[in-house]
């Protein structure tokens, strides 16, 4: 995933909020998983840990996300987001709950 962090997200110091950069890595780690998911599946996040690393600055983020372990309900995630310069800014780890889609059978 890549985003696209411009001067609005940036906080009174000029560094990019954490609160965005762990809504981008939530949307980073949840497609690692979605992508393997079955018709009418999907897998709300159910706890989000972000570790910030260093300052993250306005310019193009590039996030990884990836399936650590998955079972038939719980799965764990994990993933990290690069700054413009391809350094680490976060890392997170989450766990997402398998289910069906309302109304979907």
């Amino acid at each position: 995933m890549a985003f696209k962090a411009t001067e609005q997200f940036v906080n009174p110091v000029g560094v990019i909020q954490g609160g965005f950069l762990a809504a981008m890595l939530d949307d980073t780690l949840g497609p690692a998983l979605v992508a393997g998911l079955g018709v009418g599946q999907f897998a709300p996040t159910l706890d989000l840990h972000v570790q910030f690393l260093r300052p993250a600055r306005p310019g193009r983020l590039v996030g990884r996300g990836r399936v650590v372990q998955r079972g038939s309900e719980v799965c764990f995630l994990a993933g990290e987001l690069a700054g413009p310069d391809g350094r680490l800014v976060a890392v997170a780890t989450a766990t997402a709950r398998i289910q069906a889609v309302r109304g979907s059978d």
